[in-house]
């Protein structure tokens, strides 16, 4: 008799696509928007700068849930963790954000997405 042994799943689970969707899509639409803030003179260590940068990294971050990287999910959880800190001196925006940080952490770290995650190479 064979051990009771979990199938190993072939398909990202929809939840996981849904959150990886949510960080692209966040990183293209701030992008986009914020894009429109930089002129020729803005310092390159502008606050203007950081926001392009962070949302660059919702974007490498989303690309990389599709594929299966582990440590994309630390990464998920990290940028959303930051934009909590971030928006502590607005109740309603820290409240919404730690709503979607424990969203992201339940899915992201459910059982089915930790068998996908650990299925997958590199």
């Amino acid at each position: 008799m064979e051990p009771n042994v979990a199938a190993k799943p072939s398909q990202r689970p929809l939840l996981v696509t849904l959150v990886a969707l949510v960080l692209a899509a966040s990183g293209v639409v701030g992008l986009i928007y914020h894009g429109s803030e930089l002129s020729t003179n803005t310092p390159l260590l502008s606050e203007a700068y950081g926001v392009l940068l962070l949302r660059l990294v919702a974007i490498v971050t989303g690309i990389f849930l599709f594929r299966g990287a582990n440590w994309a999910r630390w990464a998920a959880l990290a940028w959303i963790a930051f934009h909590v800190i971030i928006s502590v001196p607005d109740l309603g925006k820290t409240l919404a954000h730690v709503i979607i940080l424990a969203i992201f952490a339940a899915v992201l770290f459910s059982r089915n997405a930790g068998t996908w995650f650990r299925t997958r190479p590199g």
